[in-house]
């Protein structure tokens, strides 16, 4: 009985000794919160993310987050409020909205969750009064807009008449864009006569661009603050019986209007180089969950225009 016991002993200390293989230290977990993913721009961005991660599986992880709509600020607040229970080590977000997301981003940085925001930047202000500060990586929307619409005034006569379509007002992208529209518009001579929100969707877009023709039948030119409202916009044109002979611009470079510019449907988009956009925001998570100390600061991402000769 003796015996059996200290062989018993020595078999229990054996499997506590150092042979025993060390655990894996914990790679970081990033969560890429976006808006609606039923936007090409946006499914574009994971896609580049996922790639990214699998290139780079042994240094993180990656969950991806989306909501069903441009409007669902709510759903993307609560994606937030998910991955600050889940304990994540960053969070890279292209807000929805660019006020209501920053006092539950807040929260994520006083749980010691490192936050870089791509896209659309948030409001300076609400921000300020939260007392927090969130690094923006992403492109100059007004310079883009600005580029995509001296383009378009190159085109047009002086003094024709356009108009303008906003996505969700209060979100600085399309402020931007929308300010970038503007300044090529007023520099070129032209006339806005119409400017209204459809709400970066196609179907917003169509119902108000074709308001906006049967409302003001000598428009030239329509400027769409992404290219989803350019899609719609199309739509728009076809059925008012005005096919080639109102321009057309959008913003994003997604694959339809690629297609659409090669038929001559559209005339310009920008790129923001989607797939490359989130990767951006995650590179410089990685740095500062890998040193607290680091100091990220704002990151401006490329935007080129693009027009048919451009195109393969």
């Amino acid at each position: 009985m003796i015996r059996s016991t200290l062989v018993l002993l020595l078999l229990v200390a054996g499997c506590s000794s150092g042979s025993q293989p060390e655990s894996q230290p914990q790679k970081p977990r990033v969560a890429l919160i976006m808006k609606s993913l039923a936007n090409e721009f946006f499914s574009t961005m994971a896609e580049g993310a996922r790639k990214h991660q699998a290139e780079h599986s042994d240094q993180y992880e990656l969950i991806v987050n989306g909501i069903k709509d441009e409007n669902d600020t709510i759903r993307q607040v609560g994606l937030v409020n998910e991955m600050i229970a889940s304990n994540v080590d960053a969070i890279v977000i292209a807000p929805a909205q660019s006020q209501s997301l920053v006092p539950v981003l807040r929260k994520a940085l006083e749980a010691g969750i490192v936050v870089v925001n791509i896209d659309n930047r948030l409001d300076a202000t609400v921000m300020k009064e939260e007392g927090i500060e969130v690094p923006f990586v992403g492109p100059d929307n007004r310079a883009g807009a600005q580029m995509v619409g001296e383009y378009l005034g190159e085109r047009l006569s002086k003094g024709d008449a356009v108009a303008i379509l906003e996505g969700i007002r209060g979100t600085f992208n399309s402020q931007q864009r929308v300010l970038g529209f503007e300044a090529a518009m007023k520099e070129a001579g032209m006339q806005i006569v119409d400017s209204q929100s459809a709400q970066w969707e196609a179907s917003n877009a169509n119902t108000v661009a074709s308001s906006m023709l049967s409302e003001h039948p000598e428009i030239k030119a329509i400027l769409s603050a992404n290219d989803n409202m350019a899609l719609g916009a199309i739509a728009a044109v076809k059925a008012s019986g005005k096919g080639g002979e109102v321009q057309i611009v959008g913003f994003d470079n997604i694959t339809a209007i690629r297609d659409a510019i090669r038929e001559g449907k559209v005339l310009a988009t920008a790129d923001q180089y989607a797939d490359q956009l989130a990767v951006f925001g995650i590179e410089d998570a990685l740095k500062k969950v890998a040193d607290p100390n680091v100091q990220l600061q704002d990151r401006e991402t490329p935007v080129d225009l693009v027009t048919a000769k451009d195109l393969p």
